[in-house]
């Protein structure tokens, strides 16, 4: 059960960690436009690969509508690259190897599996408008049709 702090409304945690190639990103880069921050536990397992496919098969889509995606987890720039190549993913990656983004999105959890406790990445994605504020927040996110449950909200919220 994922338990967040963060409601929409609140302005989002600006945050500073490089992409997959060492650049620097910070929420303030993406003033004006809407972003969609992902959080996702790590590189090449099933769910986490399901849904980075999901984002880039709608990529399209959600650059029409506005919106810029970045993937977070705790991998290294390195993983990172190979996770894109693999994948063809459109979009950047953060190396959040400190977990200093997660913990200001509430996102650095305690987990649970086979009876044991663990600190680990929830996956959660933070819908961030123009202003910085935080529009939508995905805490249960259909894994394989993830970028379809951004649109169906962008389009409802344009009706």
């Amino acid at each position: 059960m994922v338990n967040l702090t963060l409601q929409p409304g609140d302005a989002a945690p600006d945050f500073a960690t490089t992409d997959e190639k060492g650049n620097m990103l910070s929420l303030k880069d993406f003033r004006g436009k809407k972003l969609l921050l992902y959080f996702y536990p790590k590189d090449n397992t099933p769910g986490c690969t399901a849904e980075a496919c999901s984002l880039r098969d709608g990529f399209a889509e959600l650059k029409a509508n506005g919106v810029e995606v970045l993937g977070v987890s705790p991998q290294s720039e390195r993983s990172h690259i190979g996770f894109i190549a693999k994948h063809n993913l459109p979009f950047r990656l953060l190396a959040d190897t400190t977990h200093a983004v997660a913990e200001a999105y509430g996102v650095w959890q305690k987990k649970k599996m086979a009876g044991r406790e663990y600190m680990g990445m929830a996956r959660v994605s933070f819908l961030i408008g123009e202003d910085g504020r935080i529009l939508q927040i995905f805490s249960k996110v259909t894994t394989d049709d993830h970028a379809g449950q951004v649109l169906d909200w962008l389009k409802g919220k344009k009706q």
